[in-house]
């Protein structure tokens, strides 16, 4: 058992962050131990087949592939072909169908105009607060860059909804770019690299842990006293949870799914938002869209809903609020005194992460580790701090 322990590698998660690290290293000669809660891989990733209609169903919500990293598409697609599918999202909002992100078409359908690009333009500054000139809330900034018809219509309801909170609680910083395009490009994202794996992610996740020397196992909690017996640990669970909430709990949001099965088309796109905050859901997805090279008569949708995470939830973002800070700092600190332990992921390190990135940084990650034990330096607790 000594001579192998230098060897031994526990991973905590066998989410993305989990088997992208895991397959690096085991094709490193490592002997790596996958464990996780679920009684599946692929953490909120997970896709199935749903029994009665044949649609791939996104089973904790849609998750849509974007890249401008050559290097992580390369990757994925050695896994698993990745089809053509571009996101195109509609929102319902004050009894008419716009398309998002805002867009010429949208201004134009929305104030009953025909702009050209240039004159939308000058026409959205004259509705801008001008008067605003350090955004500080999220209100601020779209208030200050498209104005309040357009800022009620698609963006106040929505955010107090998956929220919980009044967008003026809320840093500008969330609403990081500007939210409003001057043509009709209604690609909801700008990235080189955009598609959906064939056979969806589990099937992918599946093949990038197919490796003699990868072990899972599901269903099984991993505890902060097994460490001793690997040469390192992954984890990418919730950077609380392993110590224990000794800090009391971080803030995330949940997601409840309220599923119903429609004969025939449902809504005609992926995505339909609902901006209005009297509708309690935020929007419906409709599942075969995310496969538009696979035919289903029936179809499979979800009504979501954002709430508050309780203990027993599952944690999908986190809120990052100022009150977070201080005992994120806290747990942040207590990882740095963790030996051979390091924080990966959206919920090890407590940051919003797209799938690209998360892949990204497993890969940084699993080289940075190997470097080490090269003598090229300590494994850090965090690749990114948290803070």
């Amino acid at each position: 058992m000594d001579n192998l322990l230098p060897k031994r590698i526990a991973i905590v998660g066998a989410g993305l962050s989990g088997a992208v690290i895991g397959r690096e290293l085991a094709e490193a000669g490592y002997q790596i131990e996958i464990f996780d809660q679920r009684s599946h891989i692929a953490g909120n990733c997970h896709t199935q087949r749903d029994d009665d209609t044949g649609v791939m169903v996104h089973v904790y919500g849609p998750h849509i592939f974007h890249t401008d990293d050559h290097e992580v598409w390369d990757y994925v697609n050695r896994f698993q072909t990745f089809m053509p599918y571009r996101n195109r999202v509609k929102t319902t909002s004050q009894g008419q169908v716009f398309s998002l992100p805002v867009n010429l078409h949208t201004i134009n359908q929305f104030f009953g105009k025909t702009f050209r690009p240039d004159e939308a333009r000058a026409f959205i500054e004259t509705q801008a607060d001008t008067t605003i000139t350090d955004p500080k809330t999220f209100e601020d900034q779209a208030l200050r860059f498209v104005g309040k018809d357009l800022y009620e219509a698609f963006f106040k309801g929505y955010t107090e909804k998956q929220w919980g909170c009044s967008p003026t609680e809320l840093p500008a910083s969330i609403l990081k770019r500007l939210p409003v395009r001057f043509n009709y490009d209604d690609n909801y994202f700008f990235h080189q690299y955009q598609g959906m794996p064939e056979n969806g992610y589990t099937d992918m996740i599946g093949k990038i842990l197919d490796h003699v020397n990868i072990t899972v196992h599901l269903e099984t909690t991993f505890h902060r006293s097994q460490r001793d017996g690997f040469a390192q640990v992954f984890y990418s669970g919730p950077l609380d949870g392993y110590f224990d909430y000794q800090y009391g709990r971080l803030g995330y949001r949940t997601l409840d799914f309220e599923g119903f099965t429609y004969d025939g088309d449902y809504q005609g796109c992926a995505v339909m938002n609902y901006g209005d905050v009297s509708v309690p859901y935020t929007r419906i997805t409709e599942h075969k869209h995310f496969s538009p090279w696979e035919r289903h008569e029936g179809s499979v949708c979800y009504r979501e809903f954002s709430r508050a995470c309780g203990p027993d939830d599952i944690p999908y973002y986190p809120i990052r609020l100022v009150e977070e800070k201080e005992q994120l700092a806290q747990y942040a600190e207590l990882a740095t005194q963790e030996a051979s332990v390091t924080f990966v992921g959206r919920l090890g390190t407590y940051r919003y992460l797209d799938m690209d990135v998360t892949i990204r940084e497993a890969l940084d990650t699993a080289r940075l580790y190997l470097s080490s034990v090269d003598g090229e330096g300590i494994m850090p607790a965090f690749l990114h701090s948290p803070v």
